[in-house]
């Protein structure tokens, strides 16, 4: 398409991404957001108000029969997402899917499939690509500056009940090893630049109520060497979030969100690595940005298949111990 043109992008959950979404989409000029579906038609009337959006509609498929409507950005519960993100492909629709694009390897198979049948632009929300902090440090890496020998990551939530991010009621469960793991499974393969070729992991007891486990422990070896030690709680009343170390060959440096520390806890300017500080502000420029130049995001549903691969390859490691 042409760079003149308004890009007109629909905007599928309510929550709170959904919200940062459409906060970043403002920010980018060329862009409009030309619908909202969330739950409920009444749900999606509040957002769009909230947002400033005109339209608001209450499914999917109305966005998707709509001629006027070039991309759709989906921020809805984890179990949708492989689905629609193969209604948005059929429909001829540009898709960008929040981590984690599937639950399942097989889903995330038919998604690349998909793609690459239709050729539109299919990239998936692994955010920690984009964030300013991890960027300065792949420039560094790129550069021949520094070499990664260990990364040691804390995924910390407490979320006893099912909440979501915004302390509501959740409608379905996360998880820790299909979302949340898959940030960092991704992270150590693409800063590394090198496979993962070893992936072990551990789990603790099943909560009675919510199904899954609150508590995991995963290792992973890169073909390069490099390790990568990875945490991840929903009993963890301490800060929330996820504190990466980069452990490396003349450096240790703390990545926490947008913001970077080196190993003596001292703040490292990283305001002119890109337009932004906001992660997913340039994670939705760079889907924009691939919708207009008609060429292959990062994070592109076939960049972070491995990713994938790997989480299907530990699942059946849980899933096996479980059985003892």
């Amino acid at each position: 398409m042409t760079d003149d043109r308004t890009l007109r992008i629909a905007l599928a959950g309510g929550g709170a991404f959904g919200a940062k979404h459409a906060a970043a989409l403002r920010r980018i000029e060329g862009v409009e957001v030309a619908a909202v579906v969330s739950s409920s038609l009444e749900s999606a009337r509040k957002f769009a108000a909230d947002q400033g959006v005109g339209r608001a509609v209450a499914s999917l498929d109305e966005v998707l029969a709509m001629d006027d409507v070039d991309a759709v950005v989906l921020a809805t519960p984890t179990p949708l997402h492989a689905e629609q993100t193969l209604a948005c492909l059929d429909a001829g629709k540009h898709v960008q899917v929040e981590i984690p694009l599937a639950a399942s390897l097989g889903d995330a198979e038919a998604c690349l499939a998909a793609q690459e049948r239709t050729g539109l632009v299919a990239m998936v929300g692994h955010t920690r690509r984009f964030n300013p902090s991890h960027q300065w440090l792949r420039q560094r890496i790129q550069a021949g500056e520094y070499g990664i020998q260990q990364m040691d990551v804390q995924t910390y939530f407490f979320r006893r009940t099912n909440l979501n991010a915004l302390g509501r009621p959740r409608s379905w469960t996360d998880h820790l090893l299909w979302h949340h793991a898959a940030h960092t499974v991704d992270l150590f393969a693409y800063q590394t630049g090198s496979p993962i070729v070893q992936a072990h992991a551990i789990q603790g007891p099943i909560h009675p109520e919510l199904g899954i486990a609150m508590d995991m422990s995963i290792q992973l070896r890169a073909a390069s060497g490099a390790l990568c030690t990875l945490s991840l709680s929903f009993n963890n009343e301490g800060p929330l979030g996820t504190f990466f170390r980069y452990i490396g060959d003349n450096g240790t440096y703390l990545a926490r969100y947008d913001d970077l520390f080196t190993g003596k806890d001292e703040p490292i300017d990283v305001s002119g690595v890109a337009v932004s500080m906001d992660g997913i502000e340039l994670q939705d420029r760079e889907f924009v940005a691939a919708i207009r130049e008609g060429r292959e995001p990062n994070s592109s549903i076939a960049q972070v298949m491995s990713c994938y691969r790997t989480l299907a390859a530990l699942e059946e490691q849980l899933t096996a111990a479980s059985a003892f």
